[in-house]
């Protein structure tokens, strides 16, 4: 028996769906504004033409990645950057600050605040 997957439209939450949708859209529209053909900007993002119009038409079966590439490519990509991190997720938040409060975590260290220094 197959694996169950949200790899297809029908088998994908009605809301990732659009969401996808919605960031190809986006997507296409940010190439369309720096009037890139799809040939230049799949060649810098590593895809195929195929993969980058699978991409701007929100394809829920299309790899992160391929999405990650196209941002890239668009100069993008840390737009994605905060999407489920700690500032952005309130019920998240709640949780960590319930968690400290019982003493069941440290706190978080921002990346930011790290070094490579020994």
């Amino acid at each position: 028996m197959p694996k169950p997957t949200i790899r297809s439209p029908e088998r994908a939450p009605a809301r990732v769906v659009e969401v996808a949708a919605t960031l190809g859209h986006n997507i296409a529209l940010a190439r369309k504004r720096r009037r890139l053909r799809l040939a230049d900007v799949a060649e810098k993002a590593g895809l195929t033409i195929p993969t980058l119009r699978a991409v701007e038409a929100g394809n829920v079966g299309t790899s992160l990645a391929a999405y990650l590439g196209a941002l890239w490519a668009l100069g993008l990509e840390d737009g994605i950057l905060p999407v489920a991190a700690l500032e952005f997720d309130p019920e998240g938040q709640i949780r960590e600050r319930s968690a400290l409060r019982r003493g069941l975590a440290q706190p978080r260290i921002s990346r930011s605040k790290l070094d490579d220094d020994f």
